[in-house]
């Protein structure tokens, strides 16, 4: 299959491949996504194909107008009209009871749809002229997300059958995801909306426990990016917990391996191992913008180790915990001890 990059402006022919039931993977301010027609089961079978992701991980379903949502769903309950208003066209994704439209290849045989209205204008304009897309991220499943579409390409070419060239994405982590098919809502995924954002407009919402821990033995994924190895690059991630001294002095010891450091501003100068800056040390919104980048840096450089700070787990940090958390295993190295 040879695959067409696209600009951004050329939106109709990407709403013809994906009525034709093919592949486009489309920019969106979080992350760049492959994205197919929700409503046609065997197009959205292609994405798993294409990715390698396992039938069990449910998509999300891409609008371009809040009033798509009715046919979507058998419930559109206050909390999540009150949520929809303040946060869409954005980066959070909410979970509801499905219609009989939805395809259970979208769902994974769940009764629930995560449905989100993406800020990006190129998503919105091709969504208006084609139908409500399910699109998970346009990379190979387990890798790190793709945030141009050169990163796209890597994984994607010659397995989908366009790509649209709409720059870098803003954010740089996927979707905040929300559930309201539970009482009280829980929170999946954490993103570019906080959990405190989220409470501050519908009260109490729980953190699943999947956001900080492995997913339970058993336990089906409700939401993308649950599985246990996750944004993961090629090479070996180890998170290290501790002050920027015992950091210091951690990755110094170990200066002649093949390895670089994702570390922060004031680390530098002070490293003797390759560095990858992800900003100041209390800039999360720069972190989580560089952190699926840096870790294709990583393998662009054929470095077999990556370190890094182990970020905390409240307010915006808690994105970046949940995503480097999975690409690392679950393992941290405490300094301390």
């Amino acid at each position: 299959m040879k695959t067409l990059m696209l600009k951004a402006d050329q939106t109709d022919q990407a709403a013809k491949i994906i009525k034709n039931g093919g592949l486009v993977a489309i920019p969106t301010e979080t992350v760049y996504g492959l994205a197919a027609d929700a409503l046609n089961g065997k197009a959205v079978a292609k994405i798993f194909e294409a990715k390698g992701r396992p039938m069990d991980n449910p998509l999300i379903v891409h609008i371009a107008d809040v009033s798509q949502v009715d046919r979507l769903v058998s419930e559109f309950p206050p909390k999540a009209q009150k949520l929809a208003r303040t946060f869409w066209p954005g980066p959070l994704t909410i979970i509801l009871p499905k219609s009989e439209i939805i395809p259970d290849e979208v769902s994974a045989g769940l009764d629930t749809v995560a449905i989100r209205l993406p800020l990006h204008k190129t998503a919105r304009e091709l969504i208006a002229k084609s139908s409500p897309l399910a699109a998970p991220s346009a990379n190979l499943s387990g890798s790190p997300s793709p945030t141009n579409a050169r990163h796209v390409a890597q994984d994607m070419n010659g397995r989908i059958d366009a790509i649209i060239e709409g720059g870098e994405c803003e954010v740089g982590v996927e979707s905040t995801v929300i559930t309201l098919a539970t009482d009280p809502p829980r929170l999946l995924r954490p993103g570019g909306i906080t959990v405190e954002q989220l409470r501050e407009v519908i009260g109490e919402v729980e953190i699943d426990d999947a956001v900080l821990h492995p997913l339970a033995k058993g336990q089906k994924a409700a939401s993308p990016g649950m599985k246990y190895k996750h944004y993961s690059p090629k090479a070996n991630v180890i998170l290290l917990r501790g002050n920027s001294g015992l950091f210091a002095d951690y990755i110094n010891a170990r200066r002649t391996e093949n390895a670089v450091v994702l570390c922060y501003t004031e680390d530098l100068g002070f490293l003797k191992l390759p560095c990858i800056p992800m900003g100041k040390s209390n800039d999360y919104a720069q972190h989580a913008h560089k952190l699926f980048a840096s870790l294709r840096i990583a393998d662009d450089g054929g470095f077999a180790t990556v370190y890094a700070h182990c970020p905390g787990t409240k307010g915006e940090e808690l994105a970046v915990y949940n995503r480097i958390i999975r690409a690392a295993g679950f393992e941290v190295v405490d300094l301390e001890k």
